[in-house]
């Protein structure tokens, strides 16, 4: 039994060429990393074709099995809905379903099986070409959910993940039908709580597919990895009309880090913008690079460390991701030049003898304790960083200062004197965060 387009000539082109095409005027070069999660937009292809694509060639290409979650737009859906097609048609040809695994994710799901629930429905339809182009071997597996809880869809990524085969696709189109800027401003909040891994208090205002995108941000969450941004925009870019948007958005999963993806794949990236920052300052260059990575326009904290002859030369930097990392970086190396008040302005000749240094911070961890003793058995030498702060008085060490202070005490005494405090300071007021660095030299 096949499952007839029911979106080609509206959604997309329905014409075989045509929409090779268009398909292929969205390929780009090789992903730096085959993921096997993303989070695509589901609109007509003039308007969010080209960041799906995007995020679709993200995926790893040798997968076998593809698994969609989308929201029902048409039908009245409580929990989630599988369907008894052998096949999905596209006008690149037919794409098979793998029914095997659909009974076992209804078992495990505890779905219904309803065809009719899939005979209108645009928002697994509109990734089925582009699938069947880049992925052009593999078996889907297509989910539509209503009134859903997003622990259920993570606990189901989290159960079909163990099978390296298996890829997964979260279909969802951002807010809807607000003016462009306030658009805007929803669809940033919703993005950096995807690329930060929080669910708490997303409204179902932000994204149409919220739950399967809170289920991947679950998911993520739980095995310690991160959603990286492939883009970020919204309708008045193909039709001019800004006032009422529609926003999208493509997120990849990486398993890892962001700052440890950003490091095996961009480090002589962020020293050329370290570098190109400086040179600014020395009226010698242009400050900001004009194109980069979206992963670049995430919220990221960093340090920029200056060194001359191995010796410490300025150093300045975010406790706190606050603005997006391109800018971070930019200003940081521009302060730890310029502005670091404990040394003069850099000189040409030095610039030509210094080394650079980042290190990129991890989100602040309390550390929850009552004495002393309790914090300093909370520290790990060599690896945490540690902010410290009671009422105006604050500081920061990264973890390079252990190299200098490896004993736990002496490491919390001498950041209490950076803070203007006495060695043996303590009080109930005492905070205490420690973080991680990634460091790129």
């Amino acid at each position: 039994m096949k499952k007839r387009a029911s979106a080609a000539g509206t959604f997309y082109p329905s014409d075989k060429t045509e929409l090779e095409n268009f398909i292929k005027s969205y390929e780009i070069d090789n992903p730096k990393y085959n993921s096997r999660g993303v989070i695509v937009p589901h609109a007509g292809y003039m308007y969010s074709g080209r960041l799906a694509a995007n995020g679709i060639q993200h995926l790893k290409r040798n997968a076998k099995n593809v698994f969609i979650f989308a929201p029902a737009h048409y039908e009245r859906v409580f929990g989630c809905t599988v369907c008894d097609y052998d096949e999905f048609e596209t006008p690149l040809g037919n794409i098979k379903v793998n029914k095997e695994l659909t009974q076992k994710i209804a078992k495990f799901c505890d779905c219904n099986t309803a065809n009719f629930v899939f005979e209108k429905e645009h928002s697994i339809e509109v990734q089925l070409p582009l699938i069947k182009y880049f992925l052009p071997d593999a078996q889907i597996v297509p989910v539509l959910y209503g009134c859903e809880n997003f622990k259920n869809l993570c606990e189901t990524i989290e159960h079909f993940w163990k099978d390296e085969d298996n890829i997964f696709v979260i279909s969802s189109d951002l807010s809807h039908f607000y003016p462009e800027k306030e658009a805007s401003k929803i669809d940033n909040y919703t993005a950096k709580m995807i690329e930060t891994n929080i669910t708490q208090n997303f409204e179902q205002e932000q994204a149409c597919g919220a739950v399967g995108v809170c289920g991947l941000i679950e998911f993520a969450k739980k095995s310690n990895f991160s959603l990286i941004r492939v883009g970020l925009t919204n309708s008045a870019s193909a039709t001019g009309d800004s006032s009422r948007v529609v926003g999208y958005g493509s997120w990849f999963l990486y398993e890892g880090e962001k700052n440890n993806y950003i490091k095996k794949y961009y480090s002589d990236f962020v020293k050329k913008v370290c570098k190109g920052s400086i040179l600014s300052g020395l009226q010698l260059g242009a400050t900001e690079p004009k194109t980069y990575d979206c992963a670049f326009e995430e919220y990221g904290a960093s340090f920029v460390t200056l060194e001359l002859d191995g010796i410490l030369r300025g150093c300045i930097g975010s406790i706190i991701a606050h603005k997006p990392l391109i800018k971070d970086l930019i200003h940081n190396a521009h302060a730890a030049a310029f502005s670091d008040p404990r040394f003069p302005a850099l000189t040409l000749n030095e610039y030509n003898r210094i080394t650079i240094g980042v290190s990129l911070l991890s989100k602040p961890e309390r550390i929850e304790f009552e004495t002393e003793e309790e914090l300093l058995e909370e520290l790990t030498p060599a690896v945490d960083g540690l902010i410290i702060r009671d009422g105006n008085f604050h500081a920061v060490f990264l973890p390079d200062v252990w190299e200098q202070l490896p004993d736990k005490k002496d490491f919390l005494e001498q950041l209490k004197l950076k803070a203007g405090l006495q060695k043996d300071y303590f009080s109930e007021s005492f905070e205490a965060f420690k973080f991680n660095a990634t460091k790129i030299n």
